[in-house]
């Protein structure tokens, strides 16, 4: 079947058409939303600081609640959970919105619809990240994420820009409100969707947590992964903490850092169309292969930091990306059992996510001590030597997909 075959028999499912259709509005909204969000909080305050407490705000709650979140998916239903994770959200940034747009919003005010917001995300991550094998047949799976990752990578590349000028002509309150409106939209587009409610017996959060945990812990390609990822993820902030202080201080300058992230998001989009067509057998061997690749504009940036190389390097590290994150998609949704699969992907998440404010943290310190390039260079090798030794799992390297398992 052609590309063009495989994404339309995906989407001729209806509920996968309805829940993209969702997605496609709720995800377009939060990708204006961010820039404008930041835009609200420096029109209250110019403090260098204000926005870290209001982007803490936002993660801190979310990572704590992905645990809780992954719980109440798999207990009263994925797009139920999605539902209220969009309502919840979509009320806190119009309360922000009106705060912005009346002139009577303070940090505090905002800080604190924050922690709706994140918490929202928090509750609704799991459900997101689990919901797709009920909502397509197997078969269609990867084409399934694929379409996904299409439409998350295109929303990157012109919702910062289309926010921007949003700012610009209606006003940072105004376009705070249109992400709003976009997640309560959201949640009414997903009426669409009918999945059966879960029927399995159910028993204490605290119980279906600790099942949670040890399916976690006895499945080996599971944890070896997120252990992998969690110090990954880490290790990457360097790119985005102080890959902008050495654009500024080399010949990349600003405009060409913005041509380097564009780089990375258009390697991503054409690595989505090939993936349509293109098997992924073992989907974590090539995975954690893609994800090493990941880790090669860090290196460039750190020997050569040079505006062409570097955009090449990101360009690949794009393309890495989206095959680890197919490849992931489709180890989670295929052998995880369904009604653990939220479970399993919340402790992924707070496994996954919960170093990054270390590396954020620390990244800055090591740079003024050690030198931005050289800080850079360490941990795009060590990136790389993490994703290689991560593949000497056997369980890693050597699962495969479910219909090559059921055909052996």
């Amino acid at each position: 079947m052609s590309a063009r075959g495989a994404a339309l028999a995906t989407l001729r499912e209806p509920n996968f058409r309805y829940y993209f259709i969702s997605t496609l509005v709720d995800g377009a909204g939060s990708a204006m939303g961010a820039i404008a969000l930041a835009f609200a909080v420096l029109e209250v305050s110019s403090s260098p600081s204000a926005l870290g407490i209001v982007m803490a705000s936002h993660t801190v709650p979310e990572v704590l609640l992905m645990l809780l979140g992954g719980v109440v998916a798999d207990r009263f239903g994925r797009t139920r959970t999605i539902q209220a994770s969009n309502i919840l959200a979509g009320f806190a940034q119009l309360a922000i919105a009106v705060l912005v747009i009346t002139g009577q919003a303070q940090l505090w005010e905002i800080a604190a619809l924050s922690v709706v917001n994140g918490s929202a995300s928090g509750i609704g991550y799991p459900a997101l990240a689990s919901v797709t094998p009920q909502l397509v047949p197997r078969d269609q799976l990867q084409p399934a994420n694929v379409l996904s990752s299409m439409r998350r990578g295109v929303l990157h590349v012109i919702g910062p820009t289309i926010g921007g000028v949003l700012v610009v002509t209606v006003g940072a309150g105004w376009a705070v409100a249109i992400d709003g409106v976009t997640d309560l939209a959201a949640a009414a587009i997903l009426v669409r969707v009918t999945i059966p409610p879960p029927v399995a017996e159910q028993t204490s959060m605290s119980s279906e947590l600790r099942e949670g945990w040890a399916y976690f812990r006895a499945t080996t390609w599971l944890w070896v992964v997120v252990l992998a990822l969690g110090m990954l993820n880490a290790l990457h902030t360097a790119f985005n903490t102080l890959g902008p202080v050495l654009a500024i201080s080399t010949d990349i300058g600003e405009a060409g850092w913005g041509l380097v992230l564009s780089a990375g998001a258009v390697g991503l989009l054409v690595t989505t169309v090939v993936m349509l067509r293109v098997p992924l057998p073992r989907p974590l061997l090539w995975g954690m292969i893609g994800c090493t690749l990941y880790g090669v504009p860090m290196v460039v940036l750190g020997v050569h930091p040079q505006l062409v190389w570097v955009m090449v390097a990101t360009f690949v590290g794009g393309v890495g990306m989206e095959v680890f994150g197919l490849g992931w998609s489709l180890a989670m949704q295929e052998h995880v059992p369904d009604e653990m699969l939220a479970r399993a992907a919340s402790y992924d998440a707070l496994g996954s996510f919960i170093a990054i404010p270390v590396g954020q943290l620390a990244v800055g310190p090591l740079g003024a001590a050690f030198g931005v390039q050289d800080t850079m260079l360490v941990c795009g090798v060590f990136y790389v030597l993490i994703c290689l030794a991560t593949l000497g799992s056997r369980s890693v390297r050597d699962l495969q997909r479910a219909d090559h398992v059921v055909a052996s």
